[in-house]
C-alpha cells in the first residue's frame, strides 16, 4: 500500500516531531491549511508532517472509517513516517508529538494509547475514544484535548459518531480525560 505525506521543515535543526492528523475526509495538505500550524513550528523549530489516511480516514479503533473497515494498519504506518523522519532529521527521544482533528483527533489517543513509547504527547481535537476501544499505554502520555459542546459530528457527552464509513461510538470528552487521569 503507497502511502503519502507532507513535510513541513523549521528553519534550522528540529527540536522535536509533530504528527498532524487530518479529519475524515480530508488530507494532509487541507489539515496544514486548515490547521496553520507551519507558522508555530517554525517560532518553535518544529518539523511537522501531515500525513495522508487510507481513502481520506484513520483506523482510529472504531471499526467505522473506510480504513478500519479495510484493516489498514495506520498505527504501523504512522510509526514507520515516525521513525522514518526522526531518524532522516536527528529529531532526539522523547520529543515527538501528534495532534488531529475529529477522526485524526481519534487516530491521536490511539496513538498515544498503543505507542506511549514512540509519542510522548498527544493532542486531540473534537475527537475522543471510542467505546470499547482499548486504552493501556507502556507509559504516562502528556494529553491535551480539546473539543466543543456544540460539536455536532463528535458529541461532547459522547455517543454516535456518523462518518464516512457509517456509526460508530464515542465517550464523552469528560469520560476519555478521566480514562487519561486514570491510566497516567
Amino acid at each position: 500500500l503507497n502511502r503519502t505525506y507532507r513535510v513541513h521543515v523549521p528553519p534550522g535543526p528540529a527540536a522535536g516531531l509533530v504528527l498532524n492528523l487530518h479529519g475524515g475526509g480530508g488530507t494532509g495538505v487541507g489539515q496544514e491549511g486548515l490547521s496553520e500550524f507551519d507558522s508555530v513550528a517554525d517560532v518553535n523549530s518544529l518539523l511537522v508532517a501531515y500525513p495522508d489516511g487510507f481513502d481520506r480516514s484513520w483506523a482510529d479503533g472504531r471499526g467505522a472509517s473506510p480504513a478500519d473497515r479495510h484493516r489498514v494498519d495506520d498505527v504501523g504506518f504512522l510509526v514507520a513516517l515516525t521513525s522514518k523522519l526522526v531518524k532522516d532529521f536527528g529529531v532526539a527521544s522523547g520529543r515527538v508529538f501528534v495532534t488531529g482533528m475529529s477522526n485524526g483527533g481519534f487516530m491521536a489517543n490511539r496513538l498515544g494509547c498503543d505507542r506511549a513509547d514512540v509519542f510522548a504527547a498527544i493532542a486531540p481535537v473534537a475527537g475522543s475514544l471510542g467505546v470499547g476501544v482499548a486504552c493501556n499505554p507502556s507509559r504516562p502520555v502528556s494529553v491535551l484535548a480539546a473539543h466543543g459542546t456544540a460539536d455536532r459530528l463528535v458529541p461532547f457527552n459522547g455517543g454516535d459518531v456518523h462518518g464516512r464509513g457509517g456509526v460508530s461510538h464515542a465517550v464523552s470528552a469528560m469520560s476519555m480525560a478521566d480514562k487519561w487521569r486514570s491510566v497516567d
